[in-house]
């Protein structure tokens, strides 16, 4: 895995992120933590460990992952939450699977697959927006809002993607499927969260992604 980055976007994950820094430590393959630099408490709590950190020059999931996507140098990169809830025993999988596509999304509602962080409510939310995704954009996949994403670095960086909020979960596979790149999703198994509250609100968050998904499907 030497040719892979793990781009972890952070904020406010002191309880976790030192624990998946942890389990991470020995696999022989560059980390990139993006965050706030006023999150001191994060800082400080994994001052430590071998890992690059990267100051946002915005706010914003999608603003952290952009950053981090632009500092990858290996062939390879993978967006790898700060939570625990992703499990790096799959990463030589996901890995495997990008020798023959340019991305591999980590699916939790395939055969063998599941979930332990999973609500009704969020479970039905991204069902909805999955139906969307493959319907208003011809896609193919059956987990859109999980971002358990692996692929090829130089296709990420040709995405262009300009959410700094949670629509960049939706970008990336819209514009990919725009500029006819190849993906997949294979089945995984999403682990409860260490500590914390989701980042996401179901609500809010999720009339935003469906506003840019709508807004989307009108300008194509």
């Amino acid at each position: 895995m030497q040719d892979l980055t793990l781009v972890i976007p952070a904020k406010k994950e002191a309880e976790s992120l030192p624990s998946v820094l942890k389990e991470i430590e020995n696999l022989e393959c560059s980390k990139i933590v993006v965050l706030e630099e006023n999150d001191k408490e994060t800082i400080e709590s994994i001052r430590d460990f071998n890992v690059t950190i990267i100051f946002q020059n915005g706010k914003g999931y999608g603003n952290a992952l952009i950053q981090g996507i632009n500092k990858v140098h290996t062939n390879y990169l993978c967006i790898f939450n700060a939570d625990g809830s992703f499990n790096p025993k799959e990463l030589q999988n996901l890995l495997n699977y990008c020798q023959k596509f340019d991305y591999v999304f980590a699916s939790r509602y395939l055969k063998n697959a599941s979930s332990e962080d999973d609500t009704i409510l969020t479970k039905l939310g991204n069902l909805i927006f999955t139906f969307l995704g493959n319907v208003l954009f011809s896609l193919s996949l059956s987990d859109i809002l999980y971002t358990f994403v692996i692929g090829k670095t130089n296709s990420f960086k040709k995405l262009n993607l300009k959410s700094d909020d949670f629509c960049l979960c939706v970008e990336i596979p819209i514009n990919a499927k725009k500029m006819k790149q190849s993906y997949t999703d294979v089945p995984s198994n999403e682990r409860r969260r260490i500590a914390g509250k989701k980042k996401v609100n179901e609500f809010s968050d999720g009339m935003k992604i469906l506003k840019y998904m709508l807004h989307r499907f009108i300008k194509k």
